[in-house]
């Protein structure tokens, strides 16, 4: 389809999967069209829960829709951003192995190669076990301290009330 449109403008088609150049970019781009159906879902659920009058007596002191926003949407939704953000914290070194597995070919190996690949290759096609094992715990307490910080963090700023435990 991209290219469809590319050569319709006048341009080349190319194999945009074999090019390092805009691998890590559609790489981002899939991962954030992935996500986004989630987060809406999480967000638009919080949003249903904000008392309504609220935007009402907003209203009726004269505050615009942004106002609102600023000052009634995004301080209700803080209690979500920030559990959001420590329970997205745990997967922070994960960078989709199945998207990058699917994605991967010879020519773009090179800056497509990941933790969760590399483990996938030294334990399933060298039969490292051990040392695949090893950088699999490694990746995972990296993970548990960023979740614990993270959470140790949102409470410092925010008070108990915002953070996991």
């Amino acid at each position: 389809m991209v290219n469809q449109i590319v050569t319709s403008f006048g341009g080349e088609s190319q194999i945009w999967l074999s090019k390092k150049s805009y691998f890590r970019t559609i790489l981002v781009a899939t991962d954030i069209w992935k996500g986004f159906g989630w987060g809406s879902i999480i967000y638009i659920s919080a949003m249903s829960s904000i008392d309504p009058q609220l935007y009402e007596a907003a209203s009726l002191d004269g505050a615009g829709r942004f106002r609102r926003m600023f000052h009634i949407t995004i301080p209700c939704l803080i209690p979500v951003i920030t559990i959001n953000l420590i329970l997205s914290m745990g997967g922070i070194l994960n960078a989709g192995f199945d998207q990058i597995f699917n994605l991967t070919n010879s020519s773009v190996k090179s800056v497509a190669d990941i933790i969760d690949t590399y483990v996938y290759e030294l334990g399933i096609q060298q039969r490292d076990y051990s040392l695949s094992t090893a950088v699999g715990l490694f990746k995972s307490v990296i993970a548990m301290f960023m979740v614990l910080l993270t959470n140790f963090i949102a409470k410092k700023i925010n008070g108990e009330d915002y953070t996991l435990w």
